[in-house]
């Protein structure tokens, strides 16, 4: 990476996707976004300035979010052996691994285009993107993932967020045995252009014993946080591999998630 001159002058990724009513989201956290004006412009005023502003509620969980520790738990044990018992878990949010405890994240990022490596625009519906997969886009793309790194994974469905929600839904994800592989490598944080990082809809994961297999390893046994619903195709587009990952959860006391606006900085070319 370069030094402070190369970062000011390179080009940032916003790396968000936009919120809306509608937008794709997990069942389970529906509904999950509404913004409603509760003060207009209007004449009337006594005044030349009027004044405008709205409410606006979403879950934890919606658009592109990163997932605190506290969201998953295996045999009702968090990150860390923490239980989960009635002085953690509460009416008003967690005690502990909630996402006001996740420091800004400012650290070395990677992107690993599988989509491209497979030579198409979007990986099939529910395909589960193997560790061996993973390796060989990154080898052949020459993106090495170090420890305490930002892995982000392209699978080309980010497109569909706005022109076909339903189809964003049956998106491809990271099979069990990829999450492994990175939570070997010592990722700090991942995150995918899905709703679930894993695939939403797969099954039973032989080897974790659940669902959403990348959660429970990742979240639980592993303690990395995961980014979902992430925009990632101005980045490839760029292939852009390498980056400074930028991305601020909000401080919201005993959260399981947080909405984030996270970006990539990518340093500045060499003349």
């Amino acid at each position: 990476m370069t030094g402070l001159a190369g970062l000011l002058g390179g080009r940032v990724y916003d790396l968000e996707q936009p919120r809306f009513q509608g937008a794709p989201a997990m069942p389970v956290h529906e509904p999950n976004f509404a913004l409603a004006l509760h003060r207009r412009h209007e004449p009337g005023t006594g005044e030349p300035r009027t004044g405008a502003s709205g409410l606006l509620v979403m879950a934890e969980h919606s658009g592109t979010h990163i997932d605190a520790l506290c969201h998953q738990a295996e045999d009702l044990r968090m990150h860390g052996d923490t239980a989960v018992d009635a002085s953690v878990q509460t009416f008003r949010g967690f005690t502990a691994l909630g996402v006001d405890t996740i420091a800004p994240i400012v650290v070395r990022g990677v992107l690993i285009d599988v989509a491209a490596h497979a030579g198409v625009d979007r990986l099939p519906d529910e395909h589960a993107v193997s560790a061996a997969e993973l390796e060989a886009a990154a080898t052949a793309q020459g993106v090495e993932v170090r420890s305490g790194d930002a892995v982000l994974v392209r699978t080309g469905n980010g497109a569909l967020w706005e022109s076909d929600p339903e189809r964003y839904m049956r998106a491809p994800g990271m099979a069990g045995d990829a999450s492994a592989a990175l939570a070997a490598r010592g990722a700090f944080v991942v995150g995918a252009d899905n709703v679930a990082w894993d695939v939403p809809g797969g099954g039973v994961d032989p080897a974790v014993g659940s669902t959403l297999p990348g959660h429970v390893l990742l979240l639980v046994r592993a303690g990395i946080h995961i980014v979902e619903n992430l925009a990632l195709e101005e980045l490839a587009a760029a292939a852009v591999r390498e980056f400074v990952f930028v991305c601020l959860p909000l401080k919201v006391r005993g959260g399981t998630g947080s909405p984030v606006r996270p970006i990539a900085i990518a340093p500045a070319q060499s003349p």
